[in-house]
């Protein structure tokens, strides 16, 4: 399950669903966004778990000193770096989430938005911990789920993926409760307030859910160093 957004939904194709995304949509994404710059500052080194082809990256880097975006897809990242070439301070990087090649407290800003935690099919424990590790104390931790007010608008979109050839045929008879089924095998689920605090319950962090625009849920951690 791990593969198959390399395989389906990378480079070119992936760069399509955002084109294609309904407008209800688009206004997702770019109140996530806007969310994330929110916490970003001048000098701070930011770090994106699951960049794709560097959709936002151009944003954060215009924010930030530095910004690094790592992804496990070679052609979403050699499609990123063509699209970024004349951004000087972003980087990306090929890389598993799970397994961060970063030393402690790196970066003042981890973010892993549009429901990464859930698409990855990772790990999340794993991938909260790593975040953790490589974000400074007093730093910013950013993982975003999708709400379940926006449940119809989701649906939607990943209808016309499906219909582009981006997915798999949706199984309506299975497709309930914020989990979208394809009869290809592949699930989409989400992660709600419960599930993020169960995550983050043995960490030293400051924890708390925010819904922004009726479509997203971020969980947003701070290190503490006590």
């Amino acid at each position: 399950m791990k593969e198959y957004y390399i395989e389906k939904l990378s480079a070119e194709r992936l760069k399509i669903c955002y084109e294609i995304a309904p407008h209800r949509v688009k206004q997702y994404l770019e109140a996530e966004l806007n969310h994330v710059l929110d916490s970003i500052h001048a000098n701070d080194l930011v770090l994106e778990l699951g960049c794709g082809y560097g959709r936002i990256l151009p944003a954060l880097a215009a924010k930030a000193r530095c910004t690094i975006g790592v992804d496990t897809s070679f052609s979403s990242l050699l499609l990123g770096r063509n699209m970024l070439s004349s951004v000087s301070n972003c980087l990306l990087i090929q890389m598993n989430a799970e397994q961060l090649s970063f030393i402690d407290r790196s970066f003042d800003v981890v973010v892993c938005i549009q429901n990464g935690i859930s698409a990855f099919h990772a790990d999340q424990k794993r991938l909260v911990s790593e975040s953790i590790r490589v974000t400074k104390i007093g730093g910013t931790i950013l993982f975003s789920s999708y709400s379940d007010k926006f449940w119809r608008h989701r649906l939607e979109w990943f209808r016309l993926q499906s219909e582009a050839g981006f997915l798999g045929e949706i199984d309506h008879d299975k497709t309930r409760n914020g989990v979208i089924v394809c009869k290809d095998g592949f699930t989409a689920s989400t992660v709600g307030s419960d599930q993020f605090f169960a995550l983050c319950s043995e960490f030293n962090v400051d924890k708390k859910i925010v819904e922004v625009d009726k479509s997203s849920l971020f969980c947003e951690l701070v290190p503490r160093g006590d």
